[in-house]
């Protein structure tokens, strides 16, 4: 979408490239946007390999900017897709200038949660007819509620549909729980100490899910790192407020040079 220099965004585990559709008619006034479905998610089936680990998802990720002849230097990711972005860094430092992170998971899960998680996730995706299971216990309007609540995240009715339709596609909560089974950040404090380009960590002070700290620990770790408060919004800001996330990018990609500055705006 759009026309100028490539811009890529990375949705999170679970999203669809719907996650950034308020944010992408903004940012293609000056650039090409790309946003597509991760591995498993919405549209894109998984590879018979099932590619959902880290490593494996930003190569991926590469061959797809090459098949599509797209140069991004700036890469965007959302939640896993902060993660994501990094590892892509890592993988071709000398085709990115900035990652920019939005509400980022750049930090795994504390104490026994850090490997019983993936342990959960793992055997579920083990497990036979898991998807169809969980699609008709998920897409409960009154679980739907409950788990949108829980990012910390007010979001429009339109981007709650769109949730209810995801959450009722087997195959899309299969790819989720690939990607949750094969999921780690282990590696990603030794990427963040190489990583010498700019890092960008864009966080909302209600975010629920990711806390805002993994973000200021991580901008420590990066030599160019830096934490910017969003406001008082959720986990899926994107969705919450896109022009405010649109007018950070554009703003931080504009201290770079590639594109004029554009003052923030404010949403309620």
């Amino acid at each position: 979408m759009g026309d100028g220099p490539d811009l890529l965004l990375l949705h999170g585990t679970g999203g669809t490239c719907h996650g950034w559709a308020g944010v992408m008619p903004l940012l293609a006034k000056d650039f090409r946007v790309i946003a597509p479905d991760l591995p498993g998610h919405g549209f894109t089936r998984p590879g018979t390999r099932q590619r959902s680990r880290p490593v494996t998802m930003a190569e991926d990720l590469w061959r797809l900017m090459d098949w599509l002849g797209a140069r991004p230097r700036w890469i965007v990711g959302h939640s896993a897709g902060g993660a994501l972005a990094v590892h892509m860094g890592a993988q071709a430092p000398d085709r990115v200038d900035g990652l920019i992170g939005v509400n980022p998971a750049l930090d795994g899960f504390q104490g026994a949660a850090a490997w019983a998680f993936p342990m959960a996730a793992r055997a579920m995706a083990a497990t036979p007819g898991i998807g169809a299971a969980l699609s008709r216990v998920a897409r409960s309007p009154a679980r739907l509620s409950q788990i949108m609540g829980s990012t910390g995240s007010r979001l429009p009715q339109e981007s709650l549909d769109i949730y209810a339709r995801l959450l009722a596609d087997p195959q899309h909560l299969r790819g989720t729980l690939d990607m949750m089974a094969q999921w780690s950040t282990a590696g990603l404090p030794s990427l963040l100490r190489d990583w010498t380009g700019a890092l960008v960590l864009l966080v909302g002070d209600a975010d629920r899910t990711v806390s805002p700290e993994v973000s200021r620990k991580a901008a420590r770790l990066a030599s160019r790192g830096q934490v910017l408060e969003l406001g008082p919004y959720g986990h899926l800001v994107p969705e919450e407020a896109p022009g405010v996330v649109a007018d950070h990018i554009a703003a931080q990609i504009a201290q770079s040079g590639t594109r004029p500055d554009a003052p923030l705006r404010q949403e309620n």
